[in-house]
């Protein structure tokens, strides 16, 4: 039973106040068998749904919590589907029920529509390469289902900086509330876009790179250190809080 009517039945008197709030708590979490324990509520909170990270489980175990949480009624977000995982899991519900990016290796299961207003906070995302750019869509997949129009520039990293400053300009033309930088090697380009505006920057180090400093930690490490002032930064590869992070700024700036 969702949350909304266990109030309707509480307000007409249907419910006793004690039962309401057992429904209510009960609601809250579910166990499934011995593998899960899922926060079947955090959408009310956070304004996305539950994420399931789909690395390191069984697709067996992965299908289960799926299933379950999609029987509450509730979206699911799967993040990191590689190959049969990602497969697997797309075939189990209708297409319509889906929004897909095999790039991303994610699956979001929709069954609460948004209810949409008319102007949309927009955000701008960036990545310094092509290969930063599976970690972008899966911040981009993100801001999307949370309602935040996107305005994307790829491959427009600090090797070539020139290629930067005309979809940097169109960004600031169309307000965005924030700007995600996904970068890796050095992840110059995160300080450098922080330095030129007056809106957040959300650094995203991405694991690309090798040799000593490789698989995201030499970008990590420079944002944290950039003395560009507005620079937050996630996580290496976590464009799933970056997306989140940047929805949930963008949000407020809505009148």
């Amino acid at each position: 039973m969702h949350i909304r009517d266990i109030l309707e039945k509480y307000k007409r008197n249907q419910l006793s106040l004690d039962a309401a709030e057992k429904l209510l708590k009960a609601d809250a979490i579910e166990k499934i068998g011995e593998i899960a324990v899922v926060d079947v509520n955090r959408s009310i909170r956070k304004g996305a749904a539950e994420i399931v990270l789909a690395e390191g489980k069984s697709t067996s175990d992965l299908v289960e919590i799926v299933k379950t949480l999609d029987s509450k009624g509730k979206d699911v977000i799967v993040s990191r589907l590689r190959g049969e995982q990602f497969e697997t899991v797309k075939n189990i519900f209708p297409l319509e029920k889906l929004v897909l990016n095999e790039k991303a290796g994610m699956i979001i299961v929709v069954n609460n529509k948004f209810s949409f207003v008319e102007k949309k906070p927009t955000v701008g995302l960036i990545t310094a390469g092509t290969s930063d750019i599976p970690v972008a869509e899966e911040c981009r997949m993100i801001l999307e289902y949370m309602n935040c129009r996107v305005l994307t520039a790829y491959d427009i990293g600090v090797a070539g900086i020139h290629r930067l400053f005309p979809p940097l300009k169109k960004m600031i033309e169309e307000d965005v509330a924030c700007i995600v930088v996904a970068a890796g090697m050095e992840g110059a380009l995160a300080s450098v876009v922080a330095g030129l505006v007056d809106v957040p920057v959300i650094g995203i180090p991405v694991s690309t790179g090798y040799g000593e400093g490789g698989r995201g930690k030499a970008a990590l490490y420079s944002m944290l250190q950039s003395c560009s002032t507005g620079l937050l930064v996630v996580n290496i590869d976590n464009g799933v809080s970056a997306g989140i992070c940047a929805a949930l700024i963008a949000k407020k700036t809505i009148k």
